[in-house]
């Protein structure tokens, strides 16, 4: 039985890099590229990060309905074409999918038993410093971003499991922990011994037992957007 996660971040969380990692460690997972209507970045490549198509195209796609989520994001489209989630479970493996608020919300009413990952920086602080060193947007923009993510975090209730990116590592080992978790749970197996220590650290990352540890972020994002 296919698993699908969900992760979704604000921009400039570090989400990319999280799901880079994360896809080089965890076998048997199979990853969504987005289709986009935004043109690439840098050294972006087609069918690398993401598959960039013309509007007429993603909206012709969309009246074939071949996406599983799509969503307008800053003037884009973005979306989930059905065949990954196919293709995975033709393989027999789980799905990973990077998305935004908007397709993660048609994801989960679609697919209700999606394992879902919210990724958090430590305060809007870091944040806005993230999205101003990395270069890739004028300061209208990186506004607007925040602006976007002060709304977007206000979603976290919405998401099984909440992961605070303060250090590459940690939240790396996090996030494995809860996919791996998950599957052991799937397959209602007895942990023991590593696997206990798997479900033990996602257990933390749940968001019942977060709450706390929210609080200052949300309210950094409420003070910063004042």
């Amino acid at each position: 039985m296919t698993s699908v996660f969900i992760i979704s971040a604000p921009s400039g969380s570090g989400k990319s890099t999280l799901v880079n990692e994360i896809r080089k460690i965890v076998p048997g997972l199979d990853f969504s590229i987005s289709y986009t209507t935004r043109a690439p970045r840098g050294s972006e490549q087609n069918g690398r990060e993401y598959f960039f198509v013309t509007r007429p195209e993603f909206e012709d796609m969309i009246r074939r309905d071949e996406f599983l989520e799509h969503a307008d994001v800053f003037g884009n489209y973005y979306g989930t074409a059905r065949r990954f989630l196919r293709e995975a479970q033709e393989h027999g493996h789980d799905l990973l999918l990077d998305i935004d608020v908007q397709g993660a919300e048609q994801m989960i009413h679609k697919v209700p038993d999606a394992v879902s990952i919210f990724i958090l920086p430590p305060n809007r602080e870091q944040l806005e410093w993230r999205l101003r060193t990395r270069g890739q947007d004028i300061p209208e923009v990186i506004d607007r971003r925040l602006v976007t993510a002060s709304r977007e975090i206000e979603n976290y209730p919405k998401y099984s499991y909440i992961l605070i990116n303060d250090r590459l590592e940690e939240s790396t080992d996090s996030l494995r922990a809860i996919l791996l978790a998950e599957r052991l749970q799937r397959t209602h197996a007895e942990p023991s011994g590593e696997t206990a220590d798997l479900m033990e650290k996602a257990e933390r990352c749940r968001l019942c037992n977060v709450r706390d540890r929210l609080q200052p972020i949300l309210a950094s994002f409420r003070a910063g957007g004042r």
